[in-house]
């Protein structure tokens, strides 16, 4: 059997994984291939400040005696703690993932934030011998052969081979 390997692709918003998967037979379709296994999507980045705060400008109030006055409502704070509660939920579907197909290499593509969240959530088990590879690219918008493509000019991945070739 041969162990697998689990690729997740991800920003501040979303997350897809994926996994390298072998044809029974090569004579019919390319080998290997990604299959997308799951799409996860951060819901708390994506929601308007209008309906995540009670009013949409930050910075400055008025007032009729003092006149303006800044104030900080903790936005940013409360931001990068929504990414971090993401990074979290990704990470564990990644080595849930990772578990059920006995993959050997988790490959992480995140853009460079997320990747630095993702690193500090990701807490693989000595015993699982799971090697993590990252790489610090935003990919979530490709198609999972584009993906394929990509990591394969990396040297991540190897490459697709047409049918008929083993």
């Amino acid at each position: 059997m041969k162990l697998g390997q689990v690729v997740v692709t991800a920003d501040g918003t979303r997350a897809r994984f994926f996994t390298l998967e072998h044809t029974a037979e090569p004579s019919v379709e390319s080998s290997p291939y990604l299959l997308e296994r799951a799409d996860v999507v951060n819901s708390e980045h994506r929601q308007p400040s209008r309906d995540k705060y009670s009013t949409t400008r930050t910075g400055f109030n008025a007032s009729p005696r003092q006149g303006p006055h800044r104030y900080d409502d903790h936005r940013v704070r409360q931001e990068g703690e929504h990414e971090r509660r993401f990074a979290r939920e990704v990470a564990e579907r990644a080595l849930d993932i990772a578990k059920t197909a006995h993959a050997s290499r988790l490959i992480v593509a995140a853009e460079k934030r997320m990747l630095g969240l993702l690193r500090e959530a990701l807490d693989t088990p000595a015993a699982s011998n799971i090697e993590v590879k990252e790489l610090a690219k935003d990919l979530t918008r490709l198609a999972p052969l584009e993906l394929q493509e990509q990591l394969a000019a990396q040297g991540v991945l190897p490459e697709r081979r047409p049918p008929g070739r083993s």
